[in-house]
């Protein structure tokens, strides 16, 4: 049988503003392209359908940086290789850069994009759970007569497989990051069968006393990444060995919906992690 030919057509835009523009024009058929390492194999299995692909690599405020004392905004176009690479500053003393350097494998890395892998929102990504473990905020550009962005918290942003809060004539703009500060340590644990895959698994811990952060998160859920407030506390409290007695309790109340199989992979990856805490930075 041959495949059905869809076609669409392919709308480059100089600003966010006029993508998000594009979008509310194209009423509901319209998506966003920058890498596209997620929505290319999408529209090859005919998963996607659009009739106007809205092309932002070349926007002018896609990949900006912005920067103080206590926060860094990423622009969304920013590469996972360069974040790997070190091409910006790491606000997070080596945590983005070594998560990046995770993502699948180097040919997607050099295209795929923060920002697109936020948007697509799949579990098991990597950026889902960082940034929601390091209490990030996404900054998303919406339509209308003046400029409106909206800010959300890293945690919530994603609802559900697939799911986030993004509007049809949304784009995501930017992402600000919490600056670390010298003494922060962090971890992060992956599970999955292979380098290059999808997680299984994830844990991730981020211990920064001087800014009073301490959280702990187990991400590649079937949905949103679960933070684990009771074992950050501890964590802050007594140290990593014994907030990992009381992580697979926590997490039996956070995830009730996965069957205890993968309850306990999560709880392995959030154990390792805390076991791992502060000792990837000095590798």
């Amino acid at each position: 049988m041959r495949n059905e030919a869809v076609r669409f057509r392919i709308q480059k835009c100089r600003s966010l503003g006029e993508a998000s523009e594009l979008l509310a024009a194209a009423n509901g058929d319209g998506k966003v392209l920058a890498g596209g390492q997620s929505l290319g194999p999408m529209l090859n299995l005919r998963l996607a359908r659009p009739k106007l692909l809205v092309n932002i690599k070349r926007a002018s405020d896609f990949r900006r940086l912005e920067a103080d004392d206590r926060v860094f905004a990423i622009g969304a176009g920013w590469t996972h290789a360069e974040i790997e690479d070190g091409v910006l500053e790491d606000p997070t003393r080596g945590l983005l850069r070594f998560v990046a350097h995770g993502i699948a494998y180097r040919a997607i890395r050099n295209r795929g994009t923060i920002g697109g892998s936020l948007a697509h929102a799949d579990p098991a990504a990597d950026w889902v759970s960082t940034l929601a473990a390091l209490g990030a905020t996404i900054v998303v550009q919406g339509s209308g007569t003046e400029v409106t962005q909206r800010r959300y918290a890293a945690e919530t942003f994603v609802e559900g497989a697939f799911t986030t809060k993004l509007a049809e004539t949304d784009v995501i703009a930017a992402i600000e990051v919490p600056r670390l500060s010298a003494g922060a340590e962090w971890a992060y644990y992956k599970v999955c069968r292979k380098t290059g895959e999808f997680a299984n698994a994830i844990g991730v811990v981020i211990l920064d006393p001087k800014i009073g952060l301490s959280r702990v998160l187990a991400g590649a859920t079937d949905g949103p990444p679960a933070l684990l407030p009771r074992t950050a506390a501890r964590l802050a409290e007594s140290g990593a060995a014994t907030a990992a007695t009381i992580v697979a309790d926590e997490l039996r109340g956070a995830l009730p919906h996965l069957d205890v199989d993968a309850q306990e992979l999560h709880a392995v990856a959030v154990s390792r992690a805390l076991a791992r805490l502060g000792k990837e930075q000095h590798r």
